[in-house]
C-alpha cells in the first residue's frame, strides 16, 4: 500500500510540534502549506506565505525540518518552497531549499572564513566567491541618491575587462546600501562570466586572514592567492586605517591586480581624504579610478524602496505606514528594512493588522530616532555662531554681507533639516516671505557648486548639528 506524502507532512507537524513551543509552531509551521512530493527526485515542496518566512526558516529552523523530512520520507530527500511574492496577483516563485550543515557533510569551502594561503591555486574555478545572492542589481532600488554608483557598478559588472573606473571607491553613511551595491556587482558578474574568480571580503575578515599567514608563515602564499582574483571586492576599508602592516600587503597586491588588468571594488564609511592613518601610497591609488559617493535615500527613495520589499515578500502594508516609516527611519536602508521584518513578525504572532500605531511602536524599539529633531531655532544659533553674528541681527533687515549669507545659509540647511514649508521657515528667520527662501536656497546651492571653502564652511556646521545630537 503506498504512503500519501501530504499524510506524511502532517506526521511531520506533528514531530516539529512537540520540539518548538506552541507560538514558534503556529508561527513558523503552521502556515506551511503541503504542495507536492516527487517520488523520483525525492523532492518535497512546501508552500510558504511570504519571503520572509522563507528566510526565517531557512535560518533557524532548517536542521530540525531535514532530520523530521528524513525521518519520515527517505533518508535523502530535498526540500524544496514555494513562496508567495504577490499575493495580489497570487505570483510565486520557487525556490531549493539549502543543505543545512548538520544533515550531510557539506563540501569545504575554499574561501572565507579560512585563510585562502591553505587554497590550491591549480584549481582557481573552485573558490567561493562569498557573495550574497540575495543582494543584486534587480533589489537595488535607483534613486537620485544612488543613479552614478549604480550606473557604474553595472557597467563594471557587464564589462568587467574595460580599465575605466578602476579601482571604485564606494562611500557613504552605514546602512545607505554599500554593501548591497558592491554584492550586486559581484553576483552580476558571476551570472554573465561564471569562470571569472570574483571574491568578496570583508577588510576584517582580510586582516584575520593575513595575520594567520603571517603565524603560519605563509604570507607568500596569501599573497599569491589573491593576486589570482579577477574582481576583488573589499568592504569597509576604514578598518585598516591603524593596521600599517596590512596596508602594506594590500598595496603589493593592488599592484598586481590594477597592473594586470584585473576589477578592484572597494567600500568604506568615508571617502579617502578622510582615511587617517591610511598609508599615502594607497590612499593615491584609491583615488586614481572612480570615487562615487553614495547617500542616504531621500523620503521618495525609502517609499520605493519599502514598496519593493513588501511587494517580494507578498505583504499587504498601508500607503500611509509606508509613508510614515519612510518618514520617520533616518534614511537607512538597513532600518526601513528592519521595520519591515519586524511588523511582519508582530502581525503573524499577535495576529494584528499594520496600521500606523503598530509601526510607530515598532520604530521605537528598532530604529535610534532623534527624540529632539533640529529645529529652526537650532540651525540659526548654529549658523550665527559659526559667522560669529547674532540672530537678532541676522532676523533684523540689514543688508551686510555677513548677514546676509548667515540668513540664506540658515533657511537652506531649515529647509534641508526640518519638514517646515517655505512660508514657515521664511517667518522664523527674519519674518521673510516664502519666496525669499526659495531664493536664498537657489543662491546657497550654486554657491556649493562653484565655491570648495563656502562648501567646507557649510560641512563644518552640518558636522556641528550632528556633535550637538
Amino acid at each position: 500500500m503506498s504512503i500519501n506524502p501530504r499524510a506524511q507532512w502532517d506526521s511531520c507537524l506533528e514531530i516539529i510540534r512537540e520540539n518548538v513551543t506552541e507560538q514558534q509552531f503556529n508561527t513558523w509551521f503552521k502556515p506551511i502549506a503541503f504542495q507536492s512530493y516527487t517520488p523520483a527526485t525525492q523532492t518535497l515542496l512546501l508552500q510558504v506565505p511570504s519571503m520572509f518566512v522563507y528566510e526565517y526558516l531557512e535560518e533557524n529552523y532548517v536542521d530540525l525540518l531535514m532530520h523530521v523530512l528524513q525521518r519520515t520520507f527517505r533518508k535523502h530527500v530535498k526540500l524544496a518552497y514555494t513562496v508567495v511574492t504577490d499575493k495580489t496577483n497570487g505570483i510565486t516563485q520557487n525556490i531549493e531549499g539549502e543543505e543545512p550543515a548538520g544533515i550531510n557533510e557539506p563540501q569545504a569551502k575554499t574561501a572565507g572564513n579560512q585563510s585562502p594561503s591553505v587554497l590550491d591555486a591549480a584549481k582557481p574555478q573552485d573558490i567561493d566567491p562569498q557573495l550574497n545572492p540575495r543582494q543584486t542589481f534587480d533589489n537595488f532600488i535607483e534613486g537620485d541618491s544612488n543613479k552614478l554608483p549604480r550606473s557604474v557598478g553595472l557597467s563594471i559588472a557587464e564589462h568587467p575587462k574595460t580599465t575605466q573606473f578602476n579601482p571604485m571607491f564606494i562611500y557613504g553613511p552605514s546602512g545607505c546600501g554599500k554593501t548591497h551595491l558592491i554584492n550586486a556587482i559581484g553576483v552580476r558578474t558571476k551570472e554573465l562570466y561564471p569562470e571569472k574568480r570574483v571574491l568578496y571580503v570583508s577588510a576584517r575578515l582580510f586582516q584575520v586572514q593575513y595575520t594567520n599567514a603571517q603565524l603560519q608563515n605563509k604570507i607568500n602564499d596569501f599573497i599569491n592567492f589573491y593576486q589570482t582574483i579577477d574582481v576583488l571586492i573589499v568592504d569597509d576599508v576604514q578598518e585598516w586605517m591603524t593596521a600599517v602592516k596590512t596596508q602594506d600587503t594590500f598595496f603589493h597586491i593592488f599592484n598586481h591586480l590594477f597592473r594586470n588588468g584585473k576589477r578592484i571594488i572597494l567600500a568604506s564609511d568615508r571617502p579617502p581624504v578622510d582615511l587617517k592613518g591610511m598609508n599615502e601610497r594607497l590612499l593615491t591609488r584609491f583615488a586614481c579610478g572612480l570615487i562615487a559617493e553614495l547617500e542616504r535615500p531621500n523620503e521618495q527613495l525609502c517609499v520605493d524602496i519599502l514598496n519593493s520589499k513588501i511587494r517580494r515578500d507578498g505583504l499587504h502594508i498601508p500607503a500611509d505606514v509606508v509613508e510614515f516609516i519612510a518618514k520617520t527611519a533616518n534614511g537607512s536602508v538597513r532600518d526601513l528594512e528592519g521595520v519591515i521584518n519586524s511588523l511582519l513578525a508582530y502581525s503573524i504572532v499577535y495576529n494584528g493588522k499594520i496600521d500606523v500605531r503598530l509601526a510607530e511602536r515598532v520604530i521605537k524599539r528598532a530604529v535610534n530616532v532623534d527624540d529632539r529633531p533640529l529645529t529652526v531655532d537650532d540651525i540659526l544659533e548654529t549658523v550665527c555662531n559659526h559667522f560669529n553674528v547674532s540672530p537678532s541681527a541676522v532676523n533684523g533687515r540689514s543688508r551686510r554681507h555677513e548677514l546676509v549669507v548667515a540668513r540664506q545659509v540658515s533657511m537652506y540647511l531649515a529647509q534641508k533639516y526640518t519638514k517646515m514649508t517655505a512660508a514657515r521657515i521664511g517667518k522664523l528667520v527674519g519674518n521673510r516671505d516664502h519666496s525669499t527662501v526659495i531664493h536664498s536656497c537657489k543662491t546657497v546651492e550654486r554657491q556649493l557648486q562653484v565655491d570648495k571653502s563656502f562648501s567646507e564652511e557649510l560641512q563644518s556646521i552640518e558636522n556641528s548639528f550632528r556633535i550637538k545630537k
